[in-house]
């Protein structure tokens, strides 16, 4: 009988900082275990997802990899930095420090093809599925299986000394490994800084309530923001950071050194007058191969909108 090709674990994680990721880990794939699953379910049930329909959708495929591509036996994640060298002042109109740059859609999973065209070289057996944050993954789930970090008390996946300001992708393989990395202990301890700084306090013990959170509101709803949330929205017009910025591992974060997630030196420049003033023109040469388009010029303005009328700064604008 022919021998099974193991994948080297070793040879993955160099070749993934190599190509400029800022972690790798790998699992055997399987179902997600009962207490996550029990937790997805329940959170699901409690409306916490608010219009994200699609959170829904197929659930078997999300709850096992396994049937998400047949025949896979190893999930690897990996995680690529987005921390802002030049982050706009606290002081002024912002966005998410995530779409400062091109869309990371393009950027990570351009990097995970060229990552498992490279492992297809070395493993001549291996075959393999990229996913980057658009197929049914758990991938904050499959993160923590792979060692390379824990689910915060904000819900998102911390690295220690990195934080939480990274983008997760996975690539899915046929292959066993010679070595996997066992999930890592919870480290938050008894920090609560990140629900803390959440101004809607959509952050609970329970999980995150979307209804409530203003990256939610202000990116993935298409209906009006709510005023009581509007009045929590400055400076961010476009989604909020608070959470992430508030753990103390993001201190200890070094920057990022990919070209794509850098801001336009237009993006740069922009004043308070001049994001209150954007007309579809801009907007379009602004964010073009942008993650903003998730929102659309009419989302923007309309935060835009909501914001204005309550600016809490004395700034002349």
């Amino acid at each position: 009988m022919e021998k099974t090709q193991l994948l080297s674990a070793a040879y993955i994680k160099a070749e993934a900082v190599r190509l400029g990721f800022s972690a790798c880990g790998l699992s055997p794939a399987g179902a997600v275990n009962a207490a996550h699953t029990g937790f997805f379910r329940q959170w699901l049930a409690r409306g916490c997802q608010a219009g994200m329909a699609y959170m829904e959708n197929h659930e078997a495929l999300r709850l096992d990899p396994r049937k998400l591509m047949e025949g896979c036996h190893t999930v690897v994640s990996l995680a690529m930095s987005y921390v802002p060298a030049n982050p706009a002042p606290d002081d002024r109109l912002q966005l998410s420090w995530y779409v400062y740059g091109k869309d990371y859609h393009d950027v990570v999973r351009d990097k995970l093809h060229r990552l498992l065209s490279t492992l297809q070289t070395a493993f001549p057996a291996a075959e393999g599925r990229v996913c980057c944050d658009t197929a049914p993954v758990l991938e904050r789930y499959w993160a923590w299986q792979c060692g390379i970090g824990w689910i915060g008390h904000h819900t998102q996946l911390v690295i220690p000394y990195m934080g939480s300001a990274f983008f997760l992708g996975e690539i899915l393989l046929n292959l066993p490994a010679d070595q996997y990395d066992a999930p890592m202990d919870k480290g938050c301890g008894n920090c609560t800084r990140c629900r803390d700084a959440c101004p809607t306090h959509a952050l609970t013990p329970e999980g995150l309530d979307a209804r409530r959170c203003l990256s939610y509101l202000t990116i993935e709803n298409r209906g009006e923001i709510p005023a009581e949330a509007a009045t929590k929205m400055f400076p961010y017009f476009y989604g909020c950071d608070r959470c992430l910025r508030a753990c103390p591992h993001l201190r200890t974060a070094t920057p990022t050194t990919e070209e794509a997630f850098a801001p336009s030196s237009e993006l740069q420049t922009m004043t308070d007058a001049d994001w209150l003033h954007l007309d579809v023109e801009q907007y379009r040469r602004l964010f073009k191969g942008s993650a903003v388009k998730r929102a659309k010029y009419e989302g923007l303005a309309r935060n835009l909108a909501a914001i204005q009328t309550n600016i809490t700064t004395k700034k002349e604008i």
